[in-house]
């Protein structure tokens, strides 16, 4: 008697977990950083040359020097995947990626860079100093952190009609939990206290 093959598991296959992945991949921390980051310089000259070149130097700071230290993990065999969804991994790529946030942000003040620059990258650095301590015993949803402080800066920065983009929140979320890389309440605390930090830091100090 032949036995019954059991079927996939659903929750792992199929269109929404396709379009979760690709929803995960297109607003990954290390995008919408760099979009925003960009973004904020070039609105911060009003369109300057100057400005975009200070939003690529923080860039480079903010996302290119950590994501490079976490692709060179992988490729290594440190960690897992570029999202780094183990969380005993995250400590130090999150520490790592302190320090060159850090670093760039008294690079960036001992230029002249535009305050709202600055301050886009402090409210990174203090984003990181939550994250890093939260991971040692909770895996916070960095997307979702990132993405709720995309969308407090955007309207800050832009006004209220930027509230259109609100809508992210919720996708991002939902991507997360469908993938499985996270619970419910490790997404609302992580867009929570993200964009409770981008409210305040980029809001006192732009």
């Amino acid at each position: 008697m032949n036995r019954e093959v059991p079927p996939a598991d659903a929750t792992r296959s199929g269109p929404g977990f396709r379009l979760a992945r690709i929803v995960t991949e297109v607003t990954a921390p290390a995008v919408l950083v760099t979009v925003l980051t960009v973004t904020i310089g070039w609105h911060s000259s009003q369109g300057d040359p100057r400005g975009l070149a200070w939003g690529l130097l923080a860039t480079l700071f903010v996302t290119g020097i950590p994501f490079a230290y976490i692709l060179g993990g992988v490729r290594r065999g440190r960690l897992t995947d570029h999202h780094v969804g183990v969380r005993e991994q995250r400590r130090i790529p999150l520490l790592f990626g302190l320090c060159s946030v850090a670093a760039g942000l008294v690079l960036l003040a001992a230029l002249g860079a535009p305050r709202p620059v600055l301050a886009l990258t402090a409210a990174g650095v203090l984003g990181l100093v939550v994250a890093v301590g939260v991971s040692h015993w909770w895996k916070l949803s960095i997307h979702a952190a990132v993405a709720a402080g995309t969308v407090v800066v955007l309207v800050l920065t832009f006004g209220v009609r930027l509230l259109v983009t609100a809508p992210l929140l919720a996708l991002v979320g939902w991507s997360r939990v469908r993938l499985g890389d996270h619970t419910v309440a490790q997404v609302l605390a992580g867009g929570g206290l993200g964009g409770l930090i981008a409210g305040v830091v980029f809001a006192t100090l732009r």
